[in-house]
């Protein structure tokens, strides 16, 4: 994956220390020269903890969006084994912003569901950047029956601002089958794990989003809209995204604070976009971990478990006696 292509603002200190670095490295080295990298190393570290220790929500959005970060592909080359793509829905076409098919994470056989934004402009289009069709969901759907029927464990990774909205996604359903997976997903007799891996965005998110183990990624937000969408709504402007993404809580460590996600996987310094396959180590070692959890509970006792998980989510307020 090619790095330092996209540079965010927030980053300007982070890249002028590695330009300072490649400088040093390009002439020739010296004992003084090779005293000053070992110094710029060492700064670049603590720089980078720094930025990205102390992003604000809206530095969260755009760390989620980088161009550079994973996408599910990436993780289905760096974290599974012999991977096998199922198309289509059987009703309608096969939707390639949403990727499924069989795979191994190491001894485990499991399916795996993920939204895909594509990485080069043409890509992206096609994929509509991540947002899925009604019949990406059905597509969905239909293979979780599938791996249920095997005794599959599934894993969902989720990436996409939120479902499609255009005219042609509402006649053919586009809330209805969202509402009809969320359905399926928690009444399903197999481990199901779901990790948000960059953007978590409305329905189209917790379509595939109800699991026994719900993670996030450091740097990924998990929201009921998007900043823009939000921002549209409550103050007709989309210049007020920043303040819509705070008033959101919807970066990771908000996120756990509230109950919404069981675990936080933390990033590779810089974010993942920085170091794919460290982030890839970090993301295959709470699945085994997750998975190995989830194999002592029955079938019937995963779907009950599951039920009050979602169940406790949130605060219920009620009113005095008069």
């Amino acid at each position: 994956m090619a790095q330092g292509l996209h540079r965010l603002p927030l980053e300007r200190p982070i890249y002028e220390i590695q330009d300072k670095i490649a400088a040093l490295e390009a002439a020739p080295i010296g004992s003084a020269e090779q005293e000053e990298i070992r110094k710029l190393r060492r700064e670049l570290v603590e720089v980078q903890k720094q930025v990205f220790g102390s992003l604000n929500p809206w530095q969260t959005v755009e760390v989620a969006r980088h161009p550079d970060r994973p996408k599910t592909s990436d993780y289905l080359t760096l974290v599974f084994d012999e991977f096998v793509q199922l198309h289509g829905d059987k009703s309608f076409r096969d939707d390639p912003a949403m990727v499924t098919g069989f795979a191994k994470l190491d001894q485990h056989r499991v399916l795996v569901i993920g939204h895909q934004k594509g990485k080069t402009l043409q890509e992206r289009q096609a994929c509509h950047f991540g947002c899925a069709h009604p019949e990406g969901y059905r597509k969905a759907m239909g293979k979780m029956r599938l791996a249920a029927k095997y005794g599959l464990p599934v894993i969902c990774l989720i990436d996409t601002p939120g479902a499609y909205p255009g005219v042609g996604a509402e006649e053919r359903g586009q809330a209805q089958v969202i509402a009809e997976s969320m359905f399926l997903m928690a009444s399903l007799p197999i481990p199901i794990v779901c990790v948000v891996i960059g953007e978590g965005g409305s329905g189209g998110a917790l379509g595939i989003g109800v699991g026994d183990r719900v993670a996030v990624l450091e740097h990924a937000y998990y929201s009921v809209i998007s900043p823009e969408g939000c921002a549209g709504i409550l103050w007709k402007s989309a210049d007020h995204k920043a303040d819509a993404a705070t008033a959101l809580r919807m970066r990771s460590a908000d996120l756990r604070e509230l109950g919404v996600v069981d675990a936080v996987i933390d990033e590779p310094p810089g974010g993942a976009h920085r170091d794919p396959r460290q982030m890839a180590i970090r993301l295959k070692s709470f699945l085994l971990r997750s998975l190995k959890e989830l194999a002592v509970h029955a079938p019937e006792e995963l779907v009950t478990l599951r039920y009050e998980k979602f169940r406790r989510m949130g605060q219920w307020l009620e009113e005095a006696a008069s």
